[in-house]
């Protein structure tokens, strides 16, 4: 062997620089159990009984440990403090600590419109719908596709005269599109990257471990992750808050305000076609409308002498309804003040579609602007009272043909949490110079009235102003806990967004789920490996402890690597790990099986090892080549669990490479040296595969059938019953909930269908008290608590089922998993899928016809490729539904997919570049006769590698978790049908397109001497 001491010094620094990295995993570690151990001796003296509160408390306390410790020293000996080394440790995945992931899209058509000169442009509106739309079929960034839009529905407008204003004096008139469109995307760009850094400001001040950000600038999508988040709708808040504060002054409550609401009234009434109810009183107007509004509001005690009243009350209410439309849901309320009305929070968006009416608008002056108040009004004196209704206030703007606040919040310069003069928690806010001086004019101005704070269009409080205020100082005040008030003072001081962002995919994991995850993975990967190294053992003897030394530092490496690159560790990955375990031991099995034939032969064990390392390079590096193609393509186009996957077997990859290779030919060398006796069988494996002579190439016809049928049955089911599509590729929502007790998932279907408008797909998961709900209610609702609305539903369906549980312990405590994608990542993630599965196709093809150069090669390896893929497609067309485990194509499947066509062209290689090599030395013999010896030289090592991979596999898909049942069971189909492709489908078309194109060309020369004798015969005879 060459170069041995370079290997040393590689193989040592690798093993140094690995122990140091892993190092850092597990000093956290320990600091993390110190904390526990204090968390548990700090709660054991509170004596607290309420589970959920004692859950709470630890939380607490574990966390002011960790923070305690921030800045001291936890590491022997390099002294680095504890905020260095969690760092630096191995990231877990959410999957397999719990947490929530969020994906949100920066959206850039508010900043097209305030930009625009006029934003309420035809033309603008026009092409900012219909850049939406081709945002689902393309992966161009929204600013181009909005400059495309704008030609499609006006081809005679220029992109100047839309954006050219007083105020921006960087687009002028009669500028060429082209120029107009770079200074767009420039402040596009800009936008979305102050977006991504306000969000990330807000995320350190969220106080998560370990959090992690990125943005995609080409499509202005942000990924949070947040490990050990167990609040959802916190997170949701504190992203999706787009922070735009405002001061409005407001209008004072009086008759006339009531006068424009009845003639908004009569207005959509017209609108609507509504005539008068003639068995009503068909003049409810003025102070009868009123009366007839608050009595709505009123409380009364009812007795059975009343129940005629009561009746006769009940129809007059629902005639009322019925002739009021406008009213019956902006319910006017004739208190003082700013606060004019009330309305239903389920009425909310009737009213808002109401408010947008021109005829209604019509009726109110320019400068008037309604707002609801950011949470429901809670009469606790009366338990029948509707608490559902939100304030609603009049504000006014300043300037009188433009909606504009009297001040905005971008003059707020630091804001805190506080308690106020009533003992309640209150945000108090600075002004800077500027905002002082018009804040102290405001309150001058307002004395006696009411100055609305608005976050969001929210109205948070709109207090009487009582004398003018200097200095700047200011509060909003709200029925806020204190992490509440700190969440709305971080999210004021980092700023509001300059481009809302709104999440397209979510993905929520209970700590509880995340603990069984790493369980189960590790006990899978730990029985899977245990089994690899028995079976080296039991096959090859004393040699199979070299192997088993080249897979134990192979998983050392790649979980040192994964530390040293900061990648994450989900449970895909480590799906990604057991594959590269059975890659691992395919690289050894290779060259195991050409020093048995070399000794076989008759040769020494020095030469054998020698001769066998050298004849094995080709096939395991062709092999291994082949599987980093798909590997690169999965990690380029693969999101989520995907990528977590590609990350691991691309590293596993090149440390199966160097371990194989390298590393064992390094310890055979120094064997020998030592006077070693290495054995490469035993008594069980001596005589195994030896002297096979099975006449495949006869039997492909049979093998033809046999794929063909199967084909056959797959197309019509797909045709006929599709796939079990996951929320990845049709947009929806997922909830895994846990029950006090088992259930039916009929039961489940039956209690959902009328809460999410429509019958869910309920499947049992992992258990007969666990099922996963997959619905698309609301799923292309924008609205900011339309996830926290979904939630509501499906704790109100589920509810009888809880054993009494709160809404709260529901998602605390049952919630064991959630996932969000939209539509618009949902047809994303399908063209990634598309293009992941063509480019790998493309580039084995291409490899191997740069490998072997014959295209009949190449060809046959994609055709064996499509016939695996379609059988695997047969099954998860066929099965859903009848199997006890989910079936669903999704990312995860799309992994699967291209590991078993990772693996399908492996052992296809490892037969082709045998079939190539004897083909070279037998230029002379039968072609057939000569691929069938080449086969059964190769059976022993198809056999082994696909035994102890089906070992692995098996294990994961029987102690995995029900996370990745579906993966691991695609990779078992896959397997075995790979393994039968390689024999008898990819071989017997190598050997029908060679005959097919031989007979071609013959026939080709013969036509042509033909024509050449008749064209010669014919020239003679004239």
């Amino acid at each position: 062997m060459q170069a041995k001491g370079l290997v040393k010094f590689f193989g040592l620094a690798l093993v140094l620089v690995c122990l140091y990295q892993l190092s850092f995993t597990f000093v956290a570690n320990r600091v993390v159990k110190k904390a526990e151990q204090f968390a548990q001796d700090q709660t054991a003296t509170q004596n607290i009984s309420d589970a959920n509160l004692l859950k709470e408390e630890l939380r607490k306390n574990k966390r002011r440990y960790l923070d305690s410790v921030e800045n001291q020293s936890v590491y022997p000996l390099l002294g680095y403090d504890y905020g260095y080394v969690k760092e630096r440790q191995l990231n877990l995945g959410l999957d397999l600590q719990g947490g929530m992931s969020v994906v949100l899209q920066v959206t850039l058509e508010d900043m097209i419109r305030a930009m625009a000169f006029d934003r309420n442009d035809e033309t603008l509106n026009n092409a900012i719908s219909r850049a939406k739309e081709l945002q689902k079929e393309n992966d161009v960034d929204f600013i181009t596709l909005f400059a495309q839009a704008v030609k499609e529905v006006n081809p005679n407008a220029s992109l100047a005269a839309l954006f050219s204003t007083p105020e921006n004096d960087k687009i002028t008139p009669g500028m060429n599109d082209d120029a107009v469109l770079e200074i767009i995307q420039e402040e596009a760009k800009g936008a979305v990257n102050r977006t991504f850094e306000i969000l990330r400001t807000r995320i350190d001040k969220f106080g998560v471990t370990q959090p992690n950000i990125n943005l995609n600038e080409l499509n202005g999508r942000i990924t949070v992750e947040l490990p050990g988040v167990d609040d959802p709708e916190r997170v949701r808040k504190l992203l999706q808050a787009t922070a735009q504060l405002e001061f409005w002054e407001c209008y004072e409550n009086s008759a006339e305000i009531f006068d424009m609401l009845n003639k908004a009234n009569d207005a959509v009434k017209t609108k609507l076609g509504i005539v008068d109810n003639a068995a009503g009183d068909s003049e409810k107007k003025g102070d009868d409308a009123a009366d007839a509004l608050l009595a709505d509001n009123d409380s009364t005690d009812v007795d059975v002498e009343e129940e005629e009243d009561l009746l006769s009350a009940e129809s007059d209410s629902i005639n009322f309804e019925a002739n009021n439309p406008f009213l019956s849901v902006f319910r006017w309320s004739n208190s003082p003040g700013a606060l004019v009305g009330f309305v239903d929070g389920k009425d909310t968006a009737r009213l808002n579609e109401y408010l947008r009416m021109p005829e209604v608008q019509s009726h109110f002056p320019a400068d008037l602007k309604f707002l609801t108040d950011y949470q429901a009004f809670q009469n606790n004196d009366d338990e029948d009272a509707n608490n559902n209704l939100f304030p609603i206030y009049a504000v006014r703007s300043t300037r009188p043909n433009e909606m504009t606040p009297a001040l905005g919040g971008d003059v707020i310069t630091d804001a805190s949490q506080n308690i106020g003069a009533n003992q309640d928690i209150v945000v108090s806010m600075q002004m800077n110079k500027e905002g002082a001086k018009r804040w102290r004019d405001i309150t001058r101005d307002n004395i006696g009235k009411s100055v609305a704070i608005v976050l969001d269009d929210v109205v948070y409080s709109a207090p009487t102003v009582q004398a003018e205020i200097a200095g700047g100082s200011s509060q909003i005040t709200g029925n806020f806990d204190m992490v509440e008030a700190q969440d709305l003072a971080n999210i004021l001081k980092a700023g509001k967004l300059p481009a809302p962002a709104r999440i397209v995919e979510e993905a929520l994991v209970g700590p509880s789920l995340g603990q069984k995850s790493i369980t189960n993975g590790m006990i899978s990967l730990i029985a899977g490996i245990l089994i690899v190294l028995l079976f080296m053992i039991l096959y090859y003897s004393n040699s199979g402890f070299v192997a088993n030394l080249a897979l134990i530092l192979n998983l050392f490496f790649v979980f040192g690597v994964l530390a040293a690159l900061g990648a994450t560790l989900t449970l895909p990955g480590m799906a990604g790990i057991v594959l590269t375990v059975g890659m691992a031991v395919d690289a050894n099995v290779i060259i195991f099986e050409r020093i048995r034939e070399e000794l076989a032969k008759g040769s020494g064990v020095r030469k054998a090892i020698a001769d066998g390392y050298t004849k094995s390079y080709s096939a395991i590096i062709d092999a291994n080549l082949t599987t980093l193609i798909t590997a690169i393509i999965l990690y380029y186009f693969g999101l989520g669990p995907v990528l977590g996957f590609a990350t691991v077997l691309m590293i596993g990859i090149f440390s199966s490479l160097f371990t194989a290779i390298l590393i064992t030919r390094l310890v055979f060398d120094w064997w020998m040296g030592r006077d070693g006796k290495p054995k490469f069988d035993t008594g069980f494996s001596a005589n195994r595969f030896k002297n096979l002579n099975i006449d495949f190439i006869s039997k492909r016809r049979l093998g033809y059938i046999i794929g063909g049928v199967v084909i056959g049955i797959g197309l019509i089911s797909m045709i006929a019953r599709g796939f079990e599509l996951g929320v990845d590729f049709k947009g929806g929502r997922t909830y895994v909930v846990e029950f006090p007790q088992n259930v039916n998932t009929t039961d489940v279907r039956n209690a959902l269908a009328g809460p999410l408008e429509a019958p869910p797909l309920v499947r049992t998961y992992g258990g007969s008290n666990q099922v996963k709900i997959t619905s698309s209610y609301k799923i292309a609702d924008q609205a900011a608590d339309v996830d926290n609305e979904v939630v509501g539903k499906v704790y109100e369906g589920l509810k009888p089922m809880l054993g009494g549980a709160s809404y709260e312990d529901f998602g605390k405590n049952h919630l064991q998993s959630s996932q969000k994608v939209g539509p618009t990542i949902a047809d994303d993630i399908k063209r990634g899928a598309f293009k992941a599965t063509f480019f790998a196709l493309l580039g084995i093809f291409l490899y191997i016809l740069l490998r072997f150069r014959r295209w009949q090669f190449g060809l046959a390896a994609v055709l064996t490729i499509i016939h695996d893929t379609l059988i695997l497609l047969t099954i998860f067309s066929l099965f859903p539904g009848i199997l006890p485990f989910s079936l669903e194509i999704d990312q995860t499947f799309i992994a699967a997919l291209l590991t078993v066509i990772g693996y399908s062209i492996n052992d296809t290689v490892v037969v082709f570049d045998r079939i190539r090599e004897y083909l070279q030395l037998n230029p002379k013999r039968d072609e057939k006769e000569v691929i069938n010896e080449a086969i059964n030289s190769t059976l022993s090592r198809t056999i082994i590698t696909s035994i102890t991979t089906l070992f692995v596999v098996l294990i994961l898909f029987i102690f995995g978790g029900e996370v990745i049942r579906g993966f691991s069971f695609a990779l078992l189909i896959g397997i075995i049908v790979g393994t039968y492709s390689s024999i008898f489908i990819a071989t017997p078309i190598v050997v029908d397109l060679s005959e097919q194109y031989a007979k071609r060309v013959k026939t080709g020369k013969d036509t042509g001497k033909k024509k050449r004798g008749r064209s010669k015969r014919t020239k003679a005879v004239k």
